[in-house]
């Protein structure tokens, strides 16, 4: 856990320079996002406007669908994000595992094993109680429609029934700093809290002046800048600054100090370009076919309107007054003895080509989100080769998205989550070194290359079996079996226990 404020004053005095450099920072960070906050608006806009994280003035409860006339994106990235929680981080759990590393001896391996598999049943506890399912399909939105993300995880409240507590933070409250070896964890954000809100999420927070007084009815907001930067002073850990945004450089800005082990801040990326430290989703790519779409839908149904109503023309003879006319079943409509009344005008141009532009832009669109590839696998009529077949054409697209994701998200959050249970007594101290013990994904889209394997090797077996019983006697079928059984994830327990070598041989 972080370190009491008062132990951290003591351990390190606090000077003006110190929140000029923090407010400095800030403003950097800022500058390098200004560019960002208009490509973020569009693509929420109008791939998911009912969630627009990136614009700071959006009232709640308001209308966000004004400018939206084809939901074709909009659907594709619910079914994108909702595929991402289903391949990485199902609901129903078993998507990591806990394993001793290569540097256990062979005698002490069984009994770490056992106390790894306990802790991976108390962890995976604590993220089914908790909001972790809830939150974690926020973030995956944010992922598929900004390219970047971002979790916070923080210890739950004694009342909780899980110690873990999650939050989609969104891209409009953070701004970013990434270090030379890539990781994107010095984070800032914004907030507008209460002074009765700062002293809870802070206790014995400091700096808030006397004369800042809250009025019963409309208690004032103080806007603070949450600053969780890595540590200078030693190798490992985070320190947090809460500051004012506003205010001279002096010791009354900073509001309260302190340091993590373990940053609470989890941020992730779809991909990245050289050079740049927000990443870019793949709603960005298929922005311009998404800004189309809706533009073709926005003229085909005012066509529409044109085409139920019509346009009309008529004589200004004196006797016609378009004002009072009314276009509904039943009504007379005077004229002039002579006059031509009213006449419907033809419509310039024809919209049949509509259909085709929009069958095409459709179609890039939902293969730019991946909808027509991460669909359902096991349809109607489909052999288990073609299943397969289909479950490697998606490890192949996800493959460096999922690269990325394990190093920014997957092993990030277990560290963190296995720390504050540690914090907790619920758990000892488990070090994710890879020599002690190796955090493993389990989820469906780790588990496709193994599938792919075994589909491999059963096409392999149909082929010797073909040959007759003499090729089929070369293999060591209950060896194969148990190998089958690995690769797709059966449990040990439906497969009878293997005999010791001096039992089978003398059988």
């Amino acid at each position: 856990m972080a370190k009491s404020q008062k132990a951290v004053t003591e351990d390190r005095a606090t000077d003006g320079s110190d929140i000029t450099q923090l407010r400095a920072r800030f403003q950097k960070a800022m500058e390098r996002r200004r560019n960002w906050i208009a490509h973020w608006q569009d693509c929420y806009e109008f791939a998911l406007p009912q969630r627009n994280a990136a614009a700071s003035n959006q009232t709640n409860g308001g209308k966000r669908l004004d400018r939206v006339f084809d939901a074709t994106a909009s659907d594709a990235v619910e079914q994108l994000a909702a595929s991402l929680m289903a391949e990485i981080t199902p609901p129903g759990g078993g998507w990591f595992e806990l394993e001793p590393g290569g540097n256990v001896a062979n005698a002490d391996r069984q009994a770490l094993t056992e106390q790894l598999g306990r802790a991976v049943r108390i962890l995976q506890g604590h993220f089914d109680r908790s909001n972790f399912a809830v939150e974690m399909h926020q973030a995956f939105l944010d992922l598929v429609t900004a390219g970047t993300a971002c979790l916070r995880l923080e210890k739950a409240d004694l009342h909780s029934p899980s110690a873990l507590r999650f939050t989609a933070v969104p891209l409009r409250d953070l701004a970013f700093e990434e270090r030379s070896d890539g990781k994107m964890d010095a984070v800032f954000r914004k907030l507008a809290l209460t002074r009765a809100e700062i002293l809870a999420t802070w206790p014995g927070a400091k700096g808030l002046a006397d004369d800042d007084g809250d009025d019963k009815d409309a208690p004032k907001r103080f806007t603070v800048i949450e600053a969780v930067l890595p540590a200078t002073d030693r190798k490992t850990g985070y320190e947090l600054c809460v500051f004012r945004e506003d205010g001279d450089a002096n010791t009354n800005d900073l509001i309260y100090r302190d340091r993590f082990d373990v940053s609470p801040y989890i941020a992730f990326r779809w991909m990245k370009a050289p050079g740049e430290i927000y990443g870019r989703s793949p709603v960005m790519k298929a922005l311009p076919d998404i800004k189309t779409a809706n533009k073709v839908v926005e003229l085909v149904l005012k066509n529409a309107s044109i085409a139920v109503t019509g346009i009309w023309q008529a004589d200004d003879d004196g006797v016609l007054n378009p004002a009072t006319i009314r276009l509904v079943p039943g009504s007379i409509i005077p004229k002039a003895v002579g006059s031509a009344g009213l006449k419907p005008l033809e419509a310039p141009g024809r919209f049949d080509v509509s259909d085709l532009v929009l069958s095409d832009l459709r179609d890039r669109i939902r293969r730019c989100l991946l909808a027509d590839r991460l669909g359902q696998t096991d349809q109607p009529g489909m052999t288990a080769t073609e299943v397969l077949e289909r479950a490697s054409e998606n490890a192949r697209l996800l493959g460096a998205t999922y690269g990325r994701l394990q190093a920014e998200l997957l092993y990030p959050l277990i560290r963190r989550a296995l720390y504050i249970l540690t914090q907790t007594g619920e758990l000892p101290d488990i070090p994710l070194d890879g020599d002690v013990v190796v955090l493993r994904h389990a989820a469906p889209l780790a588990q496709l290359p193994k599938r792919v394997q075994a589909g491999q090797a059963l096409d392999w077996l149909s082929r010797i079996a073909a040959l007759g019983p003499e090729a089929l006697a070369e293999v060591d079928l209950p060896v194969m079996v148990r190998w089958l059984a690995d690769q797709f994830g059966v449990p040990d327990h439906l497969l009878r226990p293997s005999l010791p070598p001096e039992i089978a041989e003398a059988v």
